[in-house]
């Protein structure tokens, strides 16, 4: 019964570890497909809606944050 609940933790242990790589894989796969993609948005010659919509926001925040400085 010692031996079984040994082999229970490790395994225990070995699929949660395997888990969480599979889990941080995927997301570091979504996270590179973005990235990507915004970077074929900045180089394309007509941008997106969204693209312009952002450097708004973006430019808007940096020009508050520097008159409160």
């Amino acid at each position: 019964m010692g031996e079984l609940s040994l082999y229970a933790v490790i395994g225990l242990c070995v699929g949660f570890l395997w888990g969480i790589g599979c889990s941080l894989a995927i997301l570091y796969s979504i996270y590179l497909g973005g990235y990507r993609k915004a970077v074929e948005d900045s180089l394309a010659i007509e941008k997106p809606r969204r693209f312009k919509d952002a450097l708004r926001k973006l430019e808007a925040r940096r020009a508050k944050q520097g008159s409160a400085k």
